[in-house]
């Protein structure tokens, strides 16, 4: 294996699967340390430009003025998230990011969603390792309440999950998806 396919951050953000094996996840474990650390300030701000200010930190991203969080969020790595403008995140998100979260502009995510990259194989012998997924929320789409992303899913552009969903595939553009996994029950005409 070369140093690039070994590199354990590119094969987080590859998907699959990355073995508890892996000589580097001491790596990982020192940033997951970190988030906790900066999720404790972040967690404790005092207005929307600072919770903006911590969580650029946090990711090592900008986040741009016109995108607003609000706390508590969660995230057990951060430096995974990329978040568009004029997004909204609502009170208690959970984004589990060591596969890769990327929110494009005009997103709305109500209270207490999950985005959730990670997984673990089904073998009891192996269930330590991490099977990754990048989550892709498209422009303009809207998830409401409690609804769950799970690793690998697509939310198409301008779709919206209904409170308490449970996304295990991708959603086309345009739709409203709902149920327990989530299904299509209506395509949205836009104008």
């Amino acid at each position: 294996m070369d140093k690039e396919e070994n590199d354990i951050f590119k094969l987080l953000l590859a998907g699959g699967i990355v073995p508890k094996e892996h000589p580097q996840w001491p790596k990982v474990w020192k940033l997951v340390n970190r988030a906790i650390q900066l999720s404790a300030d972040l967690n404790t701000s005092t207005s929307v430009d600072q919770i903006r200010d911590r969580l650029s930190h946090l990711t090592g991203r900008t986040i741009d003025g016109s995108t607003r969080i609000f706390i508590p969020f969660y995230t057990n790595f951060g430096k995974h998230i990329a978040l568009g403008k004029n997004v909204f995140i609502n009170h208690a998100c959970t984004f589990l990011d060591l596969g890769g979260i990327t929110i494009e502009d005009e997103v709305q995510i109500g209270p207490k969603v999950n985005l959730i990259t990670e997984n673990h194989p089904l073998d009891p012998a192996d269930r330590k390792s991490l099977d990754l997924g990048a989550i892709v929320i498209k422009r303009n789409a809207w998830l409401g309440a409690a609804c769950t992303i799970l690793p690998g899913v697509t939310i198409g552009k301008n779709s919206v999950v209904a409170a308490g969903a449970v996304v295990t595939k991708d959603v086309p553009d345009n739709t409203v998806v709902a149920g327990i996994p989530a299904k299509v029950v209506k395509n949205l005409e836009v104008h």
